[in-house]
């Protein structure tokens, strides 16, 4: 079943082997543009059989951006890149997806590679101003500025308006990102929205923020094309958001032209996460089981009779290949192998294919 095909209203993906939104930090002049860089990783990718691959975060506003290297939606100049890296996957025969998202109190972070320092950016060495619920910062971060009424209100169209380039992109899904400690879920996190307003207090008003964009997206992404959501399912404590808020959100979310749930957990706070293979594919499998709502499971996801396993099972409709995917563009077709499936390889590589014969 892995290599079943899912159609998902309009679009039809090859198979259910998918490359996660995976920050690159490679773009140049703080300008939000993509590279050459993006260009070659991702079209590696697609030619190496991912059905589906998400785009890394992608911002939708400067202050949006997690560093200085991520991608950004914010302005027309940045759709062509995008539309070039876009139109290459297509020609490999993948669907292409982009994660919206702003980072809030976790922007303005040095660029996650080697040799860079960790922590903030300051704002006299390239950084910028963040923003969050409140004004608690990340621990070991910077203090962000608290976002008045009127800031959070932009927010949605802010989405929205990214939503519009990415369809002049050419992409066949938009996934926002509601996970991982970002603006989001800062919103969703009893830990971090303290706000006594109609974003804050309790679940209605701490999932407001969520279900506005994506109404908002939802009202310009044409209909044809699936939207996403990418949630942590729970923070790993107590007394924060959790796998039953999730379910909860899921069920008015599918209300509102939500597609599928891309289920991640963590992220918010810092705490102990028991990571293990596989560790976050039962909170796939509930979500599915009490909303109804499609999946994807990620999390340590490396093998291929593993991930045969999540979509036989029904545990989640697809499987996200991340870390495995970095070192290996063609992890598709070597799962094809194992699996005794005979699947499209890029032409010119035809003499590297698997040979289940040996």
């Amino acid at each position: 079943m892995l290599f079943d095909p899912l159609k998902i209203r309009g679009l039809e993906i090859r198979n259910r082997v998918w490359l996660p939104p995976m920050c690159q930090y490679q773009v140049e002049g703080a300008d939000g543009r993509a590279t050459d860089w993006h260009l070659v990783h991702y079209g590696a990718r697609a030619a190496g059989g991912f059905g589906l691959i998400v785009v890394e975060a992608t911002a939708v506003a400067p202050a949006g951006r997690i560093t200085v290297g991520d991608l950004g939606l914010w302005q027309d100049d940045q759709v062509a890149g995008l539309a070039r890296l876009v139109d290459f996957s297509h020609r490999q025969g993948a669907a292409m997806a982009v994660q919206l998202a702003h980072a809030g109190r976790k922007g303005s972070t040095w660029r996650d590679l080697p040799h860079f320092p960790k922590g903030s950016q300051p704002l006299d060495q390239g950084g910028y101003a963040t923003w969050g619920p409140t004004a608690e910062a990340f621990p070991g971060l910077a203090a962000p500025a608290a976002m008045g009424p009127e800031q959070v209100a932009a927010i949605p169209d802010q989405f929205a308006e990214a939503a519009r380039r990415a369809d002049r992109a050419g992409f066949d899904v938009i996934e926002l990102h509601a996970a991982h400690g970002y603006l989001l879920h800062q919103f969703l996190s009893p830990l971090s929205n303290q706000r006594t307003d109609q974003w804050g207090g309790g679940f209605e008003g701490r999932t407001r923020l969520t279900r506005q964009v994506v109404e908002a997206v939802r009202r310009v992404w044409p209909e044809d094309k699936p939207l996403f959501v990418r949630l942590s399912a729970t923070e790993w404590t107590e007394d924060g958001w959790s796998l039953d808020d999730t379910c909860a959100l899921v069920d008015q979310l599918g209300g509102l032209g939500v597609d599928l749930i891309d289920v991640s957990s963590g992220g918010n706070i810092i705490t102990r996460i028991p990571s293990a293979p596989g560790y976050q594919v039962a909170l796939a499998a509930e979500v599915k089981r009490v909303t109804g709502l499609p999946t994807a499971a990620v999390g340590l996801i490396t093998e291929p009779a593993q991930a045969e396993q999540i979509v036989q099972s029904g545990q989640a409709d697809a499987v996200l290949i991340g870390r495995a995917g970095l070192r290996e563009p063609a992890w598709p077709e070597r799962a094809a192998d194992f699996l005794g499936v005979d699947t499209p390889l890029a032409p010119s590589y035809h003499r590297g294919a698997w040979r289940r014969s040996g």
